[in-house]
């Protein structure tokens, strides 16, 4: 069927009889675009069933198949984002010979990417609205279908957050991970305080307490839990409170063996967010380039639009970034006693809520 792909390059200015070099380029690079995004969704739809099967086990291959997998997707996505370069060959007058043709077509009207924003995560209540519509009113028929099926099925977020949320370790009787850091924290900043007013008085002094205070709010906030559930609501935190905990005690401990490929997954995932990002920023210079401030083609509102995506908005994993936030020195990190090295590496806590022997994907 390799010919039915070569062959379906149709170029509208031909049709028009008034045949456009450069549009044969737009097409196949446009083309190569929606072939990456079809492997992306084949990875992304395995890493979702994985998830939902329960089985993740670091020992059987689970994570590691994770990690394996949203590493391709993060691959590919580097080679999209690289992509641009080629489309970026053309110059804004030669793109506008043949631009009038593609009309009523958008860029927006991709529907795979919009199926990997919702696969991924990207939060319904966050998007921009396009043209002051529902994004998925630009799509019709079974697009649309799909478009909302997507939205109803598991993301990739709330499986991840699931899985954070049983963390080995994070609930054990023998380890109050949770407990023990607020008491190191609090602990910690106390003996910082008292440093800082053994100095003399002088201006270095006051931006010491300054620059103290900020940072003993910063890391207090990670302890109020009500404050977690208010930027919760607002969207700018996305993870449950017990999912941070989890991910945070991996970031924490991600030396040790039972942590290391789980550290490496959730790593991969803000690899893959990175891109994403990436992705439409260069998307925006493109357009920017081509048509400057006018509308898109298909009456979209261009590069105005655009540029309102690339933010935290659409980043789904930003609470793995914002844990560099509440880093603390090592000696503050509790020591893990021997019943909780016993605990984690011992068969008994292997249960399929959070491990299977299961390796059939």
């Amino acid at each position: 069927k390799l010919n039915k792909i070569l062959n379906a390059q149709e170029l509208e200015s031909e049709k028009k009889g008034k045949k456009i070099h450069d549009e044969h380029l737009f097409i196949v690079t446009h083309q190569a675009y929606e072939l990456w995004f079809k492997q992306i969704l084949w990875e992304m739809d395995s890493v979702r069933v994985i998830f939902q099967n329960g089985h993740v086990n670091s020992s059987a291959g689970r994570v590691f198949n994770l990690v394996k997998r949203t590493s391709v997707i993060s691959l590919i996505l580097k080679l999209l984002v690289e992509q641009f370069s080629v489309l970026e060959t053309m110059t804004a007058l030669d793109f506008f010979d043949f631009r009038y043709y593609l009309s009523p077509a958008s860029g927006f009207q991709s529907l795979q990417f919009r199926l990997l924003e919702n696969k991924i995560g990207v939060p319904q209540s966050l998007r921009v609205p396009y043209n002051r519509r529902h994004y998925r009113d630009n799509f019709k028929g079974q697009d649309h279908e799909l478009l909302l099926q997507s939205e109803q099925e598991p993301t990739l977020l709330q499986l991840v957050e699931a899985w954070l949320e049983r963390t080995p370790g994070l609930d054990s009787e023998e380890f109050d991970f949770w407990g023990q850091f607020e008491e190191n924290v609090l602990k910690g900043l106390e003996e910082e305080f008292a440093l800082i007013q053994a100095k003399a008085e002088s201006e270095e002094k006051d931006d010491l307490l300054s620059e103290f205070q900020k940072q003993k709010d910063v890391l207090l906030s990670l302890f109020d839990e009500k404050r977690h559930e208010h930027l919760l609501s607002k969207g700018e935190r996305r993870l449950s409170y017990k999912a941070l905990k989890g991910a945070l005690m991996i970031y924490f401990y991600r030396e040790e063996p039972r942590f290391q490929v789980p550290f490496q997954l959730l790593t991969s995932l803000m690899d893959l967010d990175v891109l994403m990002t990436k992705w439409r920023y260069n998307h925006v210079c493109l357009v920017h380039r081509m048509i400057g401030g006018k509308a898109g083609t298909g009456g979209s509102s261009g590069y105005h639009y655009l540029r309102s995506t690339v933010s935290d908005r659409y980043k789904v994993f930003v609470d793995l970034f914002n844990l560099s936030t509440f880093l603390v020195p090592r000696h503050w990190i509790p020591k893990m006693n021997p019943s909780i090295h016993k605990f984690l590496y011992t068969a008994e806590y292997c249960d399929s809520s959070y491990f299977s022997s299961d390796d059939s994907d």
